[in-house]
């Protein structure tokens, strides 16, 4: 796997923010991390980020994972985790009876109980962004890892630090243009159906040439 920013030979490097192969799957292209749309929900563990930074996820292996898709689950154990199981970091984890479940704008975790109806703080959701967000790796699942490209993770409270807030009960959409992109198909179907109209004639051309010299 080449990453973006890596390095492609001795005096070269791949493009920042585009990440490369050398088979048949398309991987070469741009990552654009402009904010979505915000739309309300009405799920306590919707969560999205207002502004810059990711959310943190543990893989299995160990590694930090980074994503900005807020749908989250509770597992058996009360802990948040991802639609595919993944922890968030860090670990966040629900005691028994919880009758309330609150997030404040600043990732402050906050629950009332059966036994108890005063609020109580259980942890604090950090964020990271990072210098170049179009150099992150997509490794599937709106997951993403740090390369060098991307610089060092810069890990903090949501609210501080040029950090977007944390908003409850709400999703961000997806800040792909239908119709843009449709524009942008029929332009490059165009072009293809050129080029191979192009190589068809060249192809008659020498077809022509070699039969009549």
């Amino acid at each position: 796997r080449r990453q973006p920013g890596g390095q492609s030979s001795q005096d070269s490097e791949l493009p920042s923010g585009l990440q490369l192969g050398t088979g048949v799957r398309v991987v070469g292209t741009q990552k654009i991390f402009t904010a979505g749309s915000l739309q309300t929900t009405e799920q306590p563990l919707d969560l999205a980020v207002n502004g810059r930074g990711f959310f943190q996820i543990l893989q299995p292996d160990g590694t930090v994972s980074y994503t900005r898709d807020g749908s989250f689950h509770l597992n058996s154990d009360g802990q948040i985790v991802t639609s595919q199981g993944f922890a968030l970091e860090p670990a966040i984890v629900l005691p028994n009876e919880v009758r309330t479940f609150t997030v404040g704008e600043d990732g402050t975790v906050s629950v009332t109980t059966a036994g108890n109806p005063q609020p109580q703080i259980i942890g604090n959701i950090q964020l990271a962004d990072f210098v170049n967000p179009a150099g992150l790796e997509a490794i599937g699942n709106n997951l993403f890892l740090e390369t060098g490209s991307s610089g060092a993770p810069q890990v903090g409270n949501p609210g501080l630090n040029g950090l977007g807030t944390t908003l409850q009960n709400t999703l961000e959409n997806s800040n792909v243009s239908v119709v843009e992109e449709l524009v942008n198909m029929i332009t490059t179907q165009r072009a293809y159906e050129m080029n191979s109209k192009v190589i068809s004639t060249a192809d008659q051309m020498l077809s022509f040439v070699t039969q009549n010299l």
